[in-house]
């Protein structure tokens, strides 16, 4: 399957959400897209994906029929999700999607949040978004994180660790 493939497929899902919401008269609301989701649809990476990652911005529970339409999905509690409490000010519209208010990370706020795992496929994605990153940017991002205090301290202290290692091999 191709990457133009695999885009038309997420973005399908995401049609499919806005129609069940229009369906059940449920007021248009915003979703934060991070991970390899938000990398296909904002036309930063094309590493093949199919699942979903986003912040819960404590959604009602009547948006489970919504949601139920991107199949496999991840929602992401703010307080364990490694993201500056200004991601919103970088996050960019994508405005194909007409009913829902579709957000992607900036480039640089999807990097630091990989920061966390630094796995061979973090690594290989972080490869991949750098060049097209401002390392400045992503420096003032890790420190936004840092003085975050309703990010748990496990993940802070987690975090500050794989910061080290992260700056060393992508000199920010």
């Amino acid at each position: 399957m191709t990457n133009t493939e695999i885009k038309k497929q997420l973005e399908e899902k995401i049609y499919e959400m806005e129609k069940v919401a229009k369906v059940f008269d449920i007021e248009p609301f915003d979703m934060y897209f991070l991970g390899g989701s938000a990398c296909i649809l904002g036309g930063y990476n094309d590493r093949a994906t199919r699942d979903f990652d986003f912040i819960d911005l404590n959604y009602s529970s009547k948006l489970g029929k919504v949601f139920v339409h991107l199949r496999e999905f991840d929602m992401l509690e703010y307080e364990s999700t490694l993201i500056s409490p200004f991601y919103k000010d970088r996050a960019i519209k994508l405005n194909k999607f007409k009913y829902l208010n579709i957000f992607v990370l900036s480039v640089e706020d999807i990097i630091v949040s990989k920061i966390i795992r630094l796995e061979d496929k973090d690594i290989e994605d972080i490869d991949k978004l750098i060049k097209m990153a401002d390392k400045k940017l992503i420096k003032k991002i890790a420190d936004e994180v840092i003085s975050r205090e309703d990010l748990y301290d496990s993940k802070k202290k987690e975090f500050k660790r794989k910061l080290r290692t992260f700056k060393e091999i992508y000199h920010v």
